[in-house]
């Protein structure tokens, strides 16, 4: 059975099964918190329709008491808890690596894979305190009820992150988003939100969490989401030892830009990863390149990206315009998108670059390495 997703009618579907793709830029950030009908859509197989009547979460593994909780039982028995949380998926960006060499067999998104909004749930501390922690455990391993298909075998999505990041009080187990129940689509009856962190471990339709010594071996976690050196390939990648992939790293990008009378306005959004936030954006223009700093729309904050805009003097066809970012750390954005190439396409936070007023048609007869705004 197709589960119908609600989504406005301008939502562009990169794949229809499973279903992945998010709104156009522009839309993307008209609001701070993102409209569900808005909100990005990544699924790795059929969506499930999880009954809230008879669910279940289990809590299992290195505890010193396994339980389970309905939903009900978790409203009941453990403070309410709201935050505000952008998600973003590991390969949001991947259309630019794709113009550097290709990126076979996966999904082509482009700016877009990145959405705002605001949780409500419990604190998954709280639950891991009254199921008691063994001194053994080191990892939180996250279980969804959908069932996915990789390399020939059939599989529950999952992942892990590590015990100390999840004892933090902002890992929730989120029922609400955006003050209304989790839609099927983003995870009904209950999902993980793990701020800072790529959206793969925000795992939907959550049914079991696990305490392990070490990290998951969910091939979603072990051989997945995994990243990999720029001459690595797939015939030659060492899964095993590969960088497990966890926090997100600096990034922004430009999404809609404007000519008004006294010049263009270009407007865009920045996320920094782990518990840090977005402190600045350069907008750079021109041939030499000129540097503007862009004023934000929104507050700092970890986990939360921030939407910026800044006005630039007027410009001539095909002149570059590019962003970077810069984090609470002093971390920014690196210049050479070849640096940060892989063949997963992941992670890709290179200066985001356009070309002022070139049609998408364009983008094979110039430099591969800068996107075109349409």
């Amino acid at each position: 059975m197709v589960v119908p997703v609600n989504k406005n009618s301008d939502f562009i579907f990169h794949q229809e099964t499973p279903p992945n793709g998010g709104p156009p830029l522009a839309r993307l950030i008209e609001k701070f918190a993102t409209p569900v009908q808005n909100f990005f859509l990544r699924t790795h197989g059929d969506i499930p329709e999880v009954n809230r009547s008879t669910f279940r979460l289990t809590i299992a593994g290195l505890v010193k008491r396994p339980c389970e909780f309905t939903l009900a039982e978790l409203g009941e028995r453990f403070p309410a808890k709201a935050i505000v949380a952008t998600l973003q998926c590991a390969g949001n960006r991947r259309s630019s690596a794709s113009a550097i060499k290709p990126v076979p067999n996966e999904v082509r998104w482009g700016n877009e894979a990145i959405s705002n909004a605001g949780w409500k749930g419990c604190s998954l501390t709280d639950v891991l305190q009254f199921a008691g922690v063994d001194d053994q455990a080191k990892h939180v391993e996250f279980v969804g009820a959908d069932r996915c298909s990789k390399e020939g075998t059939e599989v529950y999505f999952g992942g892990s992150i590590p015990l100390d990041r999840a004892l933090q009080r902002d890992v929730l187990l989120a029922w609400e988003m955006n003050d209304r129940p989790l839609a099927t689509e983003h995870g009904a009856p209950l999902r993980a939100i793990v701020p800072g962190y790529i959206g793969a471990r925000s795992v939907k339709w959550l049914k079991e969490i696990n305490l392990l010594i070490e990290p998951s071996k969910n091939l979603y976690h072990a051989h997945a989401y995994r990243l990999f050196p720029s001459d690595t390939s797939s015939a030659s990648a060492d899964w095993e030892h590969a960088l497990e992939l966890g926090e997100l790293s600096v990034n922004s990008c430009i999404c809609a830009i404007e000519e008004v009378p006294n010049g263009v306005l270009v407007k865009g959004y920045a996320t920094a990863g782990g518990n840090r936030h977005v402190v600045r954006v350069d907008i750079g223009f021109g041939e030499p390149l000129k540097w503007r700093e862009a004023s934000f729309q929104d507050p700092p904050g970890p986990g939360i990206w921030r939407r910026w805009e800044v006005l630039i003097p007027k410009l001539l066809v095909g002149e570059i315009i590019c962003a970077r970012a810069w984090d609470s750390a002093a971390n920014t954005q690196p210049e050479d998108p070849e640096s940060v190439w892989n063949f997963k396409g992941y992670m890709n936070n290179a200066w985001h670059r356009v070309r002022f007023g070139m049609p998408w048609e364009d983008v094979k007869v110039a430099k591969p390495e800068i996107d075109y705004y349409l």
